[in-house]
């Protein structure tokens, strides 16, 4: 395929290219000269040697290619929108200099703390890479598109929120708060909680996102995810990958700036479980799947403790493993009342291989197990006598309804665990939460 700048988008990309280099050759020079000794303040500074002229030159090097940056997203996402390796790598691109920049600005607030340092130096290098390929895919891939679709821009908004599975989410975030309070052992400053639910939030959303792009073609055979965004094709495999890896790579940069290097590197592991071992590998591989892919959603309580704390310990691994205990029975249940679903695409999940008599046994062991984990905080001392009360009553509930499975099977029953399970998950952490701060 021969390289050409015949689309608009291809040459602004090229511009970009270039008012990059400038800015990176300037920078360089900054820090070689110390030319930001001479020229203090941000955006805008007054010089008290040449040399500061160079720091000025750079901070308005930044604003140009800010606005290039911003001007070729926007024509990605306009033009671009079926193409399915410029959209996502023009994504990428620019979260991580805008990102780049963030972190360069944290850096001097902050005096350079080492994990800011790094980062700084990875994006550099993955910017440039991530620059070199789109300017050559760029002038490869794409023609001038002369007509810009008409979109629905409210069904867009709404598909989008979908693909981040916002319920999903929110339960994710009550676990990370959960593990914010406990940690603290208060409730957290106003900062510190928008900070850590804001990155939480976009890793969540993000990971969902890819998640659905990986199933696009699995979810087109069950009822319950035929309507997705992507298996419907209300939005385009470029779109739905794009967004997935901005919203995932912009929680680092969020964590990693605003809160702390640990909480964000706990986040970034949780992605990369649930969409690389989980969504790519374990899902269709294993009767396992569930089991041991709950390790990802296992892991928010720990970003949480981790932003309170800086560190992890026992309490926090104990939260873990609340939750990687609680999930075969939650999403066995759903996977009883869906089973017909799963056999059709072709999941090998609990009830589909062993079937459903087997699969409600497992669920009232593991409901056990899990309340058996639960108890362990109050055991260690690691938690008061309000949440030894709570985890009781809550736990024997949640076993009636076990038991109920087991005993009694049908999909009423199973739907009933489904729900309960989630509705049992939200108050343990809400006990736990209360707990802490009396």
């Amino acid at each position: 395929m021969k390289y050409s700048l015949r689309s608009s988008f291809a040459r602004w990309v090229l511009l970009l290219f270039f008012v990059v280099l400038a800015l990176t050759i300037v920078g360089r020079a900054v820090v070689v000269t110390g030319a930001i000794a001479y020229c203090e303040g941000f955006p805008f500074c007054v010089p008290s040697h040449p040399l500061g002229w160079l720091k000025q030159a750079h901070i308005m090097l930044v604003g140009v290619a800010s606005i290039l940056m911003f001007g070729v997203l926007r024509q990605a996402w306009r033009e671009q929108r079926h193409q399915t390796v410029l959209l996502p790598l023009t994504t990428i691109l620019g979260v991580m200099f805008f990102g780049q920049v963030l972190v360069g600005a944290m850096q001097v607030t902050l005096a350079y703390p080492p994990h800011l340092v790094f980062l700084h130096t990875v994006t550099t290098i993955a910017l440039w890479v991530s620059l070199l390929l789109l300017v050559y895919t760029s002038g490869i891939l794409t023609v001038d598109n002369k007509t810009v679709d008409d979109l629905d821009k409210r069904q867009r908004v709404k598909d989008f929120l979908a693909l981040s599975k916002p319920l999903i989410v929110g339960l994710l975030l009550i676990t990370t708060y959960g593990g914010l309070v406990i940690g603290g052992k208060a409730w957290p400053s106003f900062s510190l909680t928008l900070w850590t639910l804001i990155g939480g939030a976009l890793a969540a959303g993000g990971s969902s996102a890819l998640n659905q792009y990986i199933d696009r073609e699995l979810d087109k055979n069950m009822q319950r995810t035929a309507k997705r965004p992507l298996a419907d094709g209300r939005l385009t495999n470029a779109e739905g990958l794009a967004f997935g890896l901005g919203l995932s790579l912009t929680s680092y940069y969020v964590l990693a700036c605003f809160v702390n290097g640990l909480a964000a590197l706990l986040s970034l592991t949780g992605i990369l479980y649930y969409v690389i071992l989980y969504s790519l590998w374990l899902k269709k591989a294993t009767v396992q799947n569930i089991v041991i892919g709950g390790g990802a959603g296992a892991i928010p309580p720990m970003v949480g403790y981790a932003a309170a704390t800086g560190h992890l310990d026992w309490t926090a691994w104990i939260l873990f493993a609340i939750i990687f205990m609680w999930t075969p029975p939650h999403f066995w249940a759903l996977a009883i009342v869906r089973m017909k679903d799963y056999e059709r695409a072709g999941v090998p999940m609990l009830p589909v291989v062993r079937g459903e008599l087997e699969t409600r046994r497992q669920i009232f062991i593991y409901t056990l197990e899990l309340i058996a984990v639960t108890l362990l905080l109050p055991i260690l001392d690691l938690a008061g006598n309000f949440y030894l009360i709570a985890s009781l009553v809550l736990g024997g509930a949640l076993i009636y309804a076990a038991w109920a499975v087991w005993k009694q099977g049908g999909n009423k029953v199973a739907w009933r665990m489904y729900k309960w399970s989630s509705t049992y998950l939200v108050f343990i952490f809400l006990a736990i939460m209360i707990d802490a701060v009396l």
